[in-house]
């Protein structure tokens, strides 16, 4: 039984409830997604009193953006405990001809996420990047060959310290926003009229997308 979590926290939260008809509730993770406790685990701000089982609003965001924040929060420590301790060889490692090194998928990870931050925070429409956009990301956004060729040589640290950056990027941006912004519709979105919420909500079902790959991957590395 799912326990249901009483509302103790603040005003903002118990409108939040009242408003949405919906009750945050604690999860109890499986083993193999609890948050980390060890190296890598600081990238993943928690920023609740519950910790990053319990979903719902965070302080100091809007109620709806802070769910969205709590998601990605719960999302992102799955994505490195999938990738923990991993060496070098190991996240350059290429299964065929076709496929993606978790290097590369981590890499693109922080990508889509960047380029997300561009078009919704800074108003651009997508595609439309500047040259040093382009150069800095459309080898990881479009993975592929470009990835392959390029994207390599990394040790773990290096990925993980591009997704805190963007991460902590996007949680600053995210702050200075609210409700309103996060329900705006884009009529001209390319899967029909969509809001900021799904665009956000989509960064993070893309780590979990991905992180099916790289847990694919890690079984086939070489012994």
């Amino acid at each position: 039984m799912v326990p249901i979590l009483r509302e103790t926290v603040s005003v903002d939260r118990r409108r939040f409830l009242k408003t949405s008809g919906a009750l945050a509730c604690g999860l109890t993770a499986p083993a193999a997604f609890l948050p980390l406790t060890g190296a890598g685990a600081e990238a993943t701000p928690i920023g609740s009193e519950q910790g990053v089982n319990i979903l719902g609003p965070r302080e100091p965001f809007s109620p709806h953006i802070g769910t969205l924040v709590s998601m990605l929060n719960w999302m992102r420590p799955v994505v490195l405990q999938s990738v923990q301790g991993l060496t070098l060889a190991q996240l350059d490692y290429l299964h065929d001809a076709k496929a993606n090194t978790i290097g590369a998928l981590l890499l693109h990870l922080a990508a889509i996420e960047r380029l997300y931050q561009i078009h919704t925070f800074e108003g651009k429409k997508w595609g439309d990047w500047d040259a040093r956009t382009k150069k800095q990301w459309d080898a990881p956004a479009g993975l592929g060959e470009g990835a392959r060729k390029n994207i390599k040589g990394n040790k773990l640290a290096y990925y993980l310290d591009i997704l805190k950056d963007v991460r902590e990027q996007t949680l600053a941006e995210l702050r200075h926003r609210d409700d309103t912004w996060l329900m705006q519709v884009d009529p001209d979105w390319v899967w029909g009229p969509t809001n900021n919420y799904c665009k956000w909500f989509h960064v993070c079902e893309h780590e979990s997308n991905h992180n099916g790959q790289i847990k694919w991957l890690k079984t086939r590395l070489p012994a």
